[in-house]
């Protein structure tokens, strides 16, 4: 993931705000060249999976708020779209 600044940012910030038993963040921008909101460097369409305690008790949206809020400056920016796996502990 080295010279990937959006995706070690993303990491950064999951890690420090839900730390996860699970990261995974694979950039999924290739499938979308020609689509609007892909760039041609990539790093604007993103599949994770994410397993943390903090979505112990948080419905599916909640999750998924919180998440987006975390990453609030990079949707904001350069992610286009980003497709969340979220889950507590004990379902993963």
């Amino acid at each position: 993931m080295e010279n990937r600044p959006v995706a070690q940012a993303m990491r950064r910030k999951l890690e420090a705000a839900l730390a996860p038993l699970v990261l995974e963040i694979d950039d999924d921008s290739a499938k979308h060249a020609g689509h609007v909101g892909a760039r041609a460097g990539g790093e604007s369409h993103f599949n994770m999976r994410i397993v943390s305690a903090a979505f112990a008790g948080k419905s599916r949206v909640d999750r998924q708020r919180l998440v987006h809020g975390i990453l609030a400056e990079e949707l904001a920016g350069p992610v286009h779209a980003l497709a969340l796996s979220l889950r507590a502990p004990a379902e993963s």
